[in-house]
């Protein structure tokens, strides 16, 4: 097979910088698709660690202006793992270049730049992904399969936890590279766009349209150090937030997220029961789907564990053999092997979210923080 190469280019080099070259340097290895991604560019604010990002993960060049690579003819795709709020302005200069876009989530700092750039990419024709991984990981693709054969009858409930415990304490500042994400300015929100934003897209996925919400935030640590300014200054984000939800289904959902629940860092979980069946999934044991079938018997009915490494479940087995476990890296991978997928045939239905997708998680978050401002339910907005 001839290899059609999709030259990308880079924007960061921090930790999703680097799960994304690793998903680009793997996919060809495992995967067989006509269209592969080539490390063409990395772009980034310090030259000397772009220079040694690029020697590291096999990129043929550098920028660092991003509005530089955006214009360059060695580029057919952009991939954006910056601050949120430089989603909106580097998309859209991609956009008038004439460049796909790969693009971290969420897709903006609200659901107003979101539609923007949907309006753009969609009347340029361009294809476009937003990086929710999780729902890339064969546990949670086996799942999808599952609820989309109508096994589980009719649908009651869902319910999401996303639990973290790294911002704690008090003496941690806000702002800068590594914690741009305490600093609403760059972040737009804080576990509601970061963590739940996750929920949200899997949820939408497995189950369909939220169409209102109750919501409840909190900032426990009212002011921090801005690494940038050196001053104490007001904490705008969310610590923590919880909201009751209805699906267009008719079912009930329950989503709860912080980054103040000592002991974990970084549980993700969902269940969601229907009729019929039960499923449910949790991140720290990512390989395993548990599953609930009431029609079994009743002397030996109960949770299963499906662990989900066999060659007839998804992705697995383009990798190792059954029983060997893959993990939060390969969820790129399966992202990037759905976008090059699409390349090879375009008419075939999008096995990922693209920006109007997450556009309609975006609405979600929006409705989430309005209705914890107002204390009222608030309907979701449809993209």
């Amino acid at each position: 097979m001839n290899k059609k190469p999709v030259r990308i280019g880079v924007v960061g080099y921090g930790f999703m910088g680097r799960t994304h070259s690793n998903a680009y340097s793997q996919l060809d290895h495992f995967f067989d698709t006509q269209h592969i991604p080539v490390r063409q560019v990395i772009c980034g604010r310090s030259e000397d660690k772009v220079k040694d990002f690029a020697q590291k993960w096999g990129y043929h060049d550098t920028e660092t202006d991003w509005r530089e690579l955006v214009k360059r003819d060695d580029v057919d795709a952009i991939d954006i793992c910056t601050p949120n709020d430089s989603h909106y302005d580097i998309a859209l200069a991609a956009i008038e270049n004439g460049k796909m876009i790969l693009c971290e989530k969420p897709l903006a700092l609200d659901g107003a730049q979101g539609r923007k750039m949907v309006e753009a990419i969609e009347a340029a024709g361009l294809p476009n992904l937003v990086w929710y991984n999780y729902r890339f990981l064969p546990a949670v693709t086996l799942a999808k399969k599952i609820i989309d054969s109508g096994e589980l009858g009719r649908v009651f409930h869902y319910r999401a936890n996303f639990l973290q415990d790294w911002t704690m304490s008090e003496e941690l500042p806000q702002g800068g590279a590594a914690l741009w994400r305490l600093d609403a300015a760059a972040a737009g929100s804080g576990v509601t766009g970061d963590l739940l934003a996750h929920n949200i897209d899997c949820a939408r996925w497995l189950n369909g349209d939220i169409v209102s919400v109750s919501a409840m935030t909190e900032t426990f640590i009212k002011e921090r150090v801005h690494q940038e300014t050196g001053e104490v200054q007001p904490v705008n984000i969310d610590d923590a937030c919880a909201f009751l939800a209805r699906f267009e289904n008719g079912s009930l959902a329950i989503f709860e997220s912080t980054r103040y629940a000592r002991g974990h860092k970084s549980y993700k979980t969902f269940e969601i029961n229907g009729q019929n069946k039960s499923l449910s999934w949790d991140l720290h044991d990512l390989n395993r789907l548990s599953y609930f079938d009431h029609s079994v018997p009743s002397e030996t009915r109960g949770w299963s564990s499906i662990h989900v490494s066999d060659g007839d479940h998804p992705y697995a087995g383009n990798w190792w053999v059954p029983g060997l476990c893959l993990g939060y890296e390969h969820s790129f991978v399966h992202g990037a092997v759905e976008f090059m997928k699409h390349l090879d045939n375009p008419n075939a239905e999008k096995a990922f979210p693209d920006f109007r997708h997450a556009l309609g998680t975006q609405y979600v978050c929006d409705a989430v923080l309005e209705s914890a401002r107002t204390k009222q339910w608030v309907d979701v907005k449809k993209a």
